[in-house]
């Protein structure tokens, strides 16, 4: 089956891809949707803050940790559908419409948050914390759920919308926006939670910061309402999932273009989840910093992945066909080389953070144009799930490995080591 076909012209920068009526809109939804997301992580530590900080007695007098604690168990609710349901979301954004999948997942995400408020009512203490926290907890892990059901679909709509001489645009205006949205989602969510809060109870409502989600969720629905997709669907088989899935595989098995891309992402992921650990240790080392302020070396590095993605956004039609993983690992690689060189320094290791993420950008958005260009469309779904599969594992282990690794040997050889793996992905990109 092939992908459908459409006319535009030549040209495939910003303005002549966001001219696209209906990517307009799906974009626009994924920002709303994206900083649903964040938001959400922000009122969850916003309200375990507020009200279960002190509720451990083991650090009654030391609720930081506590906070930490708690936080943990939101982030494993979180994390466990993205790793084990990835795949099967995939297999069912093949089988039904995608937009209607997109929009069911965001109503029925607005419907959770809003069950969100039940979480304060006073209750039985369950291993010594409030029954709401545990509540709190099965909501995340279902909107972690419905989240899978939305990003598989979402992946693999933007190639029936965009043409393909338009693909590397459009992945970098989404890579642009999704870096976007962990900025003003992580910097900006607290104070619009205290000002919704403060806002409402001025008029004499209580509870105004829990409408922030359900608006984001909300307003993403009601604009992908408005996108009416013409897509082949695979006819309702006999065949199970398991049938799906590992026709996803064989996808990766005969098309090696597909599987060096997902390899290639998978490669950058490990990096920066190792380096969500370094940045630790690398702000400790500034004085200005110390080891609290870790989140703005992660800023900037997320600011040049968003420049990144702006820049090949607006040269896509002179750029396509170059091999920009190879050169953005090979950027990574330098990039972690000279921040062991920079510990101490902010404006150098700053530098060295930005040009890292731009590094990242020339990876992640040819590798994900990559995949969506060269995987059949009947199978682009299965592919997309299996590939957020194996990323989320890719995120998730080397927090564990890099920790015990930093522990033991600390941060310089860990960079070194870092440093050769992005290496290895660079210089045998053919054999991948």
């Amino acid at each position: 089956m092939t992908r459908k076909k459409y006319l535009y012209k030549k040209e495939s920068g910003l303005k002549e891809v966001i001219a696209i009526n209906y990517f307009r809109k799906i974009w626009i939804a994924q920002v709303f949707s994206q900083l649903g997301d964040k938001f959400l992580i922000v009122l969850t530590i916003f309200i375990i803050s507020k009200n279960w900080s002190n509720s451990i007695p083991t650090f009654s007098d030391q609720p930081e940790k506590a906070i930490t604690l708690l936080a943990s168990g939101v982030y494993l609710a979180n994390s466990l559908p993205a790793i084990f349901l990835g795949a099967i979301a995939g297999v069912f954004s093949d089988r039904w419409p995608k937009v209607p999948i997109m929009i069911a997942s965001n109503v029925l995400r607005a419907v959770l948050v809003i069950l969100i408020p039940v979480c304060l009512i006073p209750g039985p203490i369950i291993n010594g914390v409030s029954w709401g926290y545990w509540f709190l907890l099965i909501i995340i892990f279902l909107i972690s759920c419905l989240t899978q059901l939305f990003t598989p679909a979402e992946q693999s709509a933007i190639p029936l919308i965009v043409s393909s001489n338009k693909l590397l645009a459009a992945n970098s205006i989404y890579q642009s926006t999704t870096m976007g949205a962990i900025i003003i989602g992580f910097a900006f969510g607290e104070p619009l939670l205290k000002i919704l809060g403060e806002t409402f109870q001025s008029i004499g409502i209580l509870g105004g910061e829990f409408l922030l989600l359900p608006i984001c969720y909300g307003a993403a629905s009601l604009i992908l309402n408005k996108i009416k997709l013409k897509e082949s669907l695979k006819p309702k088989l006999k065949k199970n999932i398991f049938y799906d899935l590992n026709s996803g595989l064989i996808v990766l098995k005969k098309v090696p273009t597909v599987r060096k891309a997902i390899l290639q992402l998978v490669i950058l992921y490990c990096l920066m989840a190792s380096l969500y650990v370094l940045s630790i240790g690398l702000a400790s080392s500034i004085t200005i910093l110390g080891p609290t302020k870790f989140g703005v070396l992660l800023s900037f590095t997320a600011i040049g992945l968003a420049f990144g993605a702006f820049l090949m956004a607006q040269k896509a039609n002179l750029i396509q066909g170059h091999k920009l993983p190879a050169i953005g690992l090979c950027l990574i690689a330098l990039s972690l080389l000279l921040l062991e060189q920079s510990k101490g320094l902010l404006g150098f290791t700053l530098a060295i953070c930005t040009l890292l993420g731009v590094g990242a950008s020339l990876v992640a958005i040819p590798a994900q144009t990559s995949v969506q260009k060269n995987t059949p469309e009947e199978s682009l779904g299965k592919v997309l799930g299996l590939q957020n599969n194996v990323i989320n594992i890719a995120l998730s282990l080397p927090l564990l490995i890099a920790g015990a690794l930093v522990t033991q040997l600390g941060v310089t050889p860990v960079l070194f080591l870092l440093a050769g793996l992005a290496l290895f992905g660079a210089l045998f990109e053919n054999f991948l």
